[in-house]
């Protein structure tokens, strides 16, 4: 039996990044398509309730030159997973990818990224998870229409990754990868195994002239000095070295080799 991939994202079920990742990865399994109604850029894991959380309508998506069956989901990317694998999943999905996302997902930051949140949130269903993500411009991130871009070389990575898990699954501990490609990269571009960096790289700044009263969306920049870096962060990879980031993730949050007196 071919394996079954469950496809998502954060950015909706109409990303050209979902449409490519569907074309590169559709020769190795089934796939079930699932991913927000919109776009649910920066969600995290978040797994809010609204008045229409849940519905479920089916759409289709042209893969391989022909209309495939997919689903939007009114709900967080997290939220999404836990409906594709607790309610449209035919069997056990074998993998997940979530992404092409718009826009990088590196540093302290990623734990804002809904591609991670969908990713992690599968991981909790014990399914291996990959991340992925294609560098661009801050500005098109959040865009409801989506900038047209170059997907080549992140799908050969993703279909890369991809069969590789497959075959060999993830190393214990690991409970998804978190793959970033520069948006010069080819399919000749090397890979490097990263860290995740304490650098925010995403980084947010309030403004002091205006009316608080109002609604008033932060100013975000990105990028690090590179002498603040870790030479083998994903930051450095990325912004500086134009490698393509894989960074191991195991999905836990606790400090480990720490001495901190509790009592």
């Amino acid at each position: 039996m071919r394996p079954l991939i469950l496809l998502c994202n954060d950015d909706g079920i109409f990303s050209p990044g979902l449409h490519a990742l569907a074309n590169a990865v559709a020769p190795l399994g089934d796939l079930l398509i699932a991913a927000p109604h919109e776009q649910q850029t920066a969600m995290g894991r978040s797994k809010p309730r609204k008045h229409d959380t849940g519905v479920i309508e089916s759409v289709e998506i042209e893969v391989g030159g022909s209309p495939h069956p997919a689903y939007a989901i009114r709900c967080s990317p997290a939220l999404t997973v836990a409906h594709a694998v607790t309610e449209l999943a035919p069997r056990r999905i074998d993998l997940c990818l979530s992404g092409i996302n718009y826009g990088e997902n590196i540093g302290f930051s990623l734990t804002a990224s809904g591609t991670i949140g969908a990713a992690l949130e599968a991981a909790s269903f014990g399914i291996p998870s990959l991340a992925l993500s294609r560098e661009t411009p801050l500005e098109i991130n959040f865009l409801h229409d989506y900038a047209p871009l170059d997907w080549q070389a992140a799908m050969h990575f993703a279909a890369y990754f991809a069969e590789r898990t497959l075959r060999d699954g993830l190393p214990d501990g690991v409970a998804l990868l978190n793959i970033n490609v520069p948006n010069d990269a080819t399919a000749a571009t090397p890979s490097r195994l990263t860290i995740q960096s304490r650098s925010n790289y995403y980084n947010l700044y309030g403004s002091p002239h205006r009316t608080l009263e109002e609604p008033h969306i932060l100013h975000e920049t990105k990028g690090a000095p590179a002498h603040e870096l870790e030479s083998n962060s994903d930051v450095m990879a990325i912004l500086y070295d134009r490698v393509v980031s894989v960074t191991p993730m195991s999905g836990l949050m606790t400090a480990h080799d720490v001495n901190i007196t509790v009592a």
